[in-house]
């Protein structure tokens, strides 16, 4: 008996007929007809919706291009690797179709990209304009490598491009403010048709796509023995590390909680790597588990869909987080763009209420999880692409892609000692805007973070735990800063400074608590934690009374805060507070005050850890009782060095004049006593040699 195939869904950008978007490029005159480009492929791998590769189509001859570079592919995870390959794969059998191919190189991207422009003589090179940080440095060192040579008298062009969600001719002069964004109602540009290619010819070397054991082998090659160890210290979760270092590790509670119906192989199947927890595949498959997504509501025979409607349920841990979930990977490797995603939502509403579009929210949730999801990552976007025309401060921001969020960083000195600041709960990088060049003159190297869920730094639709922004810290440490370094950390991050330096003390050299969230308790003997991290019952409406008290009030909790210098609590800060208080997303941050977990105490984190520790404490606090935290600290922790201030909650920026030699001084004895102990060590094992 022959089995009866399921097709894909088809897209409705594929079925219907409709004005398409024009391709914009970031760079004029971007054809010439009588000449071969090459596109570089990067976090773009689809055919459809790919302004880039249709701009370059017009040449006669297109050589599409991923490179294997190992600085860009060390950022991925093993999952989002796993990803990659499959996405490769379906790239490159969909080139094929159309009579053309997908060239694969391993090497540094200036060095591939430049060996292949003069091999085929290639006059353009089209890759999609990038916001982070070292996407952007290697980006930088591809340009400057064409700028070396030149073909017919002049060099290759590079043509940066992008997919514009929205119509409009001007992407840098935008609102610093997403309600005032809004209120422009830009119209939402359409997905353009995949470009027809012509056969670029059959002498080339296309090179062969990797398996994932050959891949995570190229990238260990380069890697020293602290690289790996770091990497691999990455790949275990914060919860797992909790859990063993706490002693109560029960392997059942770890795994992911999985539909028992998933047990069957799915023909079809969207879900294709090995945990196969999100969706995968190239994007005809992505958009076909997209069809089966949006139509929860209805109830499928089809089991590729049925399986789709079962992990949604796994992953819906709060109302739409399982859209990002299941899709998040998907839209960051670029597989489907972000505006094909939001026009297959709208067509499928359209679809479902006659063709009419209702002004006060759609009737489906899946459509909402969808469409808010992506406008919110586009939004994010143009923040981070708008950083330096909108940034006050003296200091470059940068941008760094963690778990597909942007995060927004700077970095600042050029010798010394490593130091991070991280801020508290509501703050941002700014907020340590008069210590940071205090610290570098001291001779150090300052990096400072918005951690996710504030400022200007991404706030998607998760559940936020202590435990994921100290996943966060580690991540940021291992990728970016790439040394340990002494942690700096006011209030909430204070805490979560304490909880990096007692799940990994190999990346914290000293911790500088300032006004630091958490309690002393003496005789702590740690409890069982619990797996379940969902949102308390009625932390939703908690969330937005909050966010309205606060709004209302913002003005006024600041300067409390500052009680000996209010004047300190200036307009920059009320209107960067607020600014960021009316970001998508935020009320799903404001939730995680309902549900935090503090119930490790600083004195139980730190514990082996005191004599590398440093408190600075305003007296003046008005949200804790100092008075009692630096007396339990002294009798509990005695090792700790206890610096009390006269300020108020955010002594480092009330008093910086006060704050900033204290932190300087500590970080050169830290320093010193930590070369010390190295040199005792290394005289105590060479006299242990000499005695064996």
């Amino acid at each position: 008996m022959a089995l009866l195939a399921i097709p894909y869904f088809v897209p409705h950008h594929l079925r219907r007929n409709h004005r398409r978007n024009q391709c914009r490029c970031c760079s004029s005159s971007a054809t010439n007809e009588g000449s071969t480009a090459v596109v570089w492929f990067k976090h773009d791998l689809r055919v459809d919706d790919h302004p880039g590769l249709l701009a370059a189509s017009k040449h006669s001859a297109v050589i599409p291009l991923y490179v294997l570079d190992r600085r860009i592919l060390s950022r991925y995870t093993t999952d989002t690797l796993e990803l990659a390959i499959i996405a490769l794969e379906d790239l490159r059998k969909t080139l094929k179709k159309q009579g053309s191919n997908l060239m694969l190189r391993y090497g540094n991207a200036e060095n591939v990209i430049a060996d292949l422009v003069k091999e085929v003589r290639a006059h353009s090179v089209f890759v999609e304009e990038e916001v982070e940080y070292h996407l952007c440095d290697v980006l930088d060192g591809v340009k400057k490598k064409l700028e070396g040579f030149s073909l017919s008298g002049e060099p290759p062009r590079i043509v940066f491009w992008r997919t514009p969600f929205y119509e409009s001719q001007n992407l840098t002069d935008l609102p610093q403010s997403w309600e005032e964004f809004k209120k422009l109602k830009l119209p939402i540009s359409l997905p353009v048709p995949a470009a027809k290619l012509s056969s670029p010819g059959s002498e080339l070397q296309w090179g062969s796509v990797p398996t994932l054991d050959d891949l995570k082998d190229y990238l260990k090659e380069s890697l020293c023995e602290k690289e790996n160890s770091w990497r691999e210290m990455a790949q275990a979760s914060a919860e797992r590390v909790l859990t063993e270092r706490l002693g109560n590790l029960k392997e059942s509670s770890m795994e992911p909680i999985v539909d028992g119906s998933l047990g069957k192989k799915v023909d079809n199947s969207a879900f294709v790597t090995s945990k196969r927890d999100t969706v995968g595949g190239g994007n005809e498959a992505v958009l076909n588990a997209l069809a089966g997504y949006l139509r929860y509501l209805e109830g499928t025979s089809r089991d590729d869909w049925q399986e789709v409607h079962a992990r949604l349920r796994d992953a819906e841990i709060r109302p739409g987080a399982s859209f990002f979930k299941l899709f998040g990977p998907v839209l960051c490797l670029g597989i489907v763009s972000r505006r094909s995603v939001h026009y297959e939502a709208i067509e499928y509403e359209k679809e479902r209420n006659a063709g009419f579009i209702s002004p006060v929210g759609y009737s489906a949730a899946t459509v909402s999880a969808a469409t808010d999801a992506v406008r919110s990552m586009e939004w994010y976007y143009l923040v981070a692409l708008n950083r330096e025309r909108i940034d006050e401060k003296r200091h470059v921001i940068r941008i760094w892609r963690w778990k597909g969020y942007l995060i927004q960083y700077t970095v600042v000195g050029n010798e010394g000692p490593a130091v991070l600041l991280v801020h508290g709960f509501g703050a941002f990088l700014e907020h340590y805007r008069d210590n940071v060049d205090n610290i570098v003159n001291s001779k150090n190297r300052v990096w400072t973070i918005t951690v996710l869920g504030f400022g200007k730094s991404e706030k998607p639709n998760i559940i936020y735990t202590e435990l994921l922004w100290a996943e966060l810290l580690r991540d940021f440490m291992i990728e970016v800063v790439g040394e340990p370094a002494h942690c700096v950390g006011n209030s909430i991050g204070g805490y979560f400074v304490a909880l990096m330096a007692f799940l990994w003390p190999a990346l914290v050299k000293s911790v500088v608590l300032v006004n630091s969230a958490g309690n002393v308790v003496p005789g702590y003997s740690p409890l069982p934690i619990s797996r379940e991290r969902g949102v308390p019952f009625g932390a939703q409406l908690g969330a937005r009374l909050l966010l309205f008290f606060l709004q209302f009030n913002v003005n006024k909790l600041l300067k409390d805060c500052y009680p000996v210098k209010p004047a300190r609590a200036d307009d920059f800060l009320v209107t960067e507070m607020l600014r960021a208080s009316r970001d998508p997303g935020v009320i799903m941050v404001l939730e995680s005050i309902f549900g935090f977990d503090l119930s490790l105490p600083l004195n139980y984190l730190l514990k082996g850890f005191e004599e590398k520790t440093l408190v600075i404490q305003g007296m003046k606090d008005p949200i804790s009782d100092p008075k009692k935290k630096v007396a339990l600290l002294k009798e509990i922790c005695p090792a700790m060095v206890i610096k009390q201030v006269n300020a108020g909650h955010c002594p480092h920026d009330e008093i910086p004049e006060e704050v900033n030699p204290i932190i300087c001084e500590w970080i050169v004895k830290a320093t010193s006593d930590d070369q010390e102990l190295k040199a005792s060590s290394s005289q105590h094992i060479c006299h242990s040699n000499k005695q064996n």
